[in-house]
């Protein structure tokens, strides 16, 4: 029986104070909860039976097979699905040798928990395997971040840095930023590993990390020098320079 107690832990995971102190965070859903069982531990999974037939060895501490009636009540989705599952954090731990040879995206303040969540989708696809946010970056274990990740959040590795530290114990790969005034993103030399950094929504680059960057990146709009929007959405701008870092290493010759 789904007890009020437990309603109350589920929803109270809304809350980053509730995530930080049980070390908790939620997942909803039948895709993202199938994506993410055998990357963290779970707490507590409460499914519809129609859901765990479709499943093998579901391994959680605490398992509660529930209606419809229950999924509503404990959910914190306008149209609940199937299951509902408790995970357990996971510590990540990185090191510049797990940086200095790949691509490696820098969030600098992002704040909106649905940009964070598409960045590490975008990550996901991209192959780019961490992701180091600053420190008031939004959490991202937030309920709308990782459900966002549509379950990317599996393999890739989030960590939360001070940015000028960590950028400057990295003096040996290249740096990039993205800028209103920076050189056309599909005429410069871009390398196949290094920092990306992406800036918050409103303010961009905060200045004690511009001044760290040395390859500083515009995505043109088209046709050039018409009238258009100020700037692109900080999710889709990863897109556009993400994919271009891998068209390159794609049909380099």
């Amino acid at each position: 029986m789904l007890s009020k107690n437990k309603i109350k832990f589920i929803k109270s995971l809304e809350n980053k104070k509730f995530r930080d102190e049980s070390a908790c965070f939620l997942a909803e859903g039948n895709k993202l909860v199938n994506d993410i069982l055998a990357f963290f531990d779970c707490e507590l999974l409460l499914a519809k039976a129609t859901w765990l037939a479709t499943q093998g060895n579901v391994k959680a501490k605490e398992l509660l097979i529930v209606e419809d009636e229950d999924i509503a009540k404990a959910s914190l989705l306008k149209t609940p699905q199937d299951v509902i599952a408790v995970f357990r954090k996971r510590e990540n731990v990185f090191s510049k040798e797990d940086l200095k040879n790949e691509l490696t995206l820098v969030l600098d303040g992002i704040q909106d928990p649905g940009n964070l969540g598409t960045i590490i989708r975008l990550a996901d696809w991209f192959g780019i395997k961490h992701i180091v946010c600053s420190e008031d970056t939004v959490d991202v274990y937030n309920t709308k971040t990782v459900q966002a990740t549509m379950g990317a959040l599996a393999r890739v590795k989030v960590f939360y840095a001070s940015l000028p530290e960590m950028i400057d114990s990295m003096k040996e790969i290249p740096v990039y930023g993205t800028f209103l005034d920076g050189d056309n993103l599909y005429k410069c030399e871009l390398s196949h590993n290094g920092l990306i950094i992406m800036g918050n929504e409103g303010k961009g680059i905060r200045q004690e990390l511009v001044n760290r960057v040395n390859s500083r990146l515009y995505i043109p709009n088209y046709p050039p020098d018409s009238e258009s929007t100020e700037s692109l959405n900080v999710a889709v701008a990863t897109a556009v320079v993400c994919a271009e870092f891998r068209r390159r290493q794609i049909y380099s010759v």
